[in-house]
């Protein structure tokens, strides 16, 4: 017999809410089963389990769900995979190109505050001197 999970097995597996799991239904990750009164009690299968950890991965990643589940939904072809690889390729290359990007604006918004706290402690340093300095001419004059 197949090993099979309650929503609840698997949101707790995953570190999920149950919530999230229902919305990852809605979207056509996850397709379990119905069973129990007015078959209201959803039973995953290891493929769920399996899609879902994939979905998870490819969050982190930095894939959309409609593009993790563009990629999921390959795989469940059992034809050849060289074009589910492809498409995996092509996805995590642009997610890479953002991702450095966004890397290259951080350094430059970084390389940017470094010259104006430069700038803002030389000001404060010549503001310091000058209070310093008219502080003493006060105190010599009798």
């Amino acid at each position: 017999m197949a090993i099979t999970y309650s929503i609840s097995d698997l949101a707790r597996e995953f570190d999920l809410t149950t919530r999230a799991m229902r919305f990852y239904e809605d979207m056509g990750l996850l397709q379990p089963t119905r069973s129990g009164p007015g078959e209201r009690t959803r039973v995953y299968s290891g493929r769920d389990r399996t899609r879902l950890k994939l979905t998870l991965r490819a969050k982190r990643l930095g894939l959309s769900l409609t593009e993790a589940k563009e990629i999921i939904d390959m795989y469940d072809s059992p034809r050849d995979t060289g074009p589910q690889l492809q498409k995996f390729l092509v996805v995590i290359a642009a997610h890479q190109k953002q991702l450095e990007d966004q890397m290259a604006d951080l350094q430059d918004n970084l390389d940017e505050l470094k010259v104006h706290q430069r700038e803002a402690k030389a000001l404060l340093a010549k503001s310091i001197s000058q209070s310093e300095a008219k502080n003493n001419g006060a105190k010599e004059k009798p």
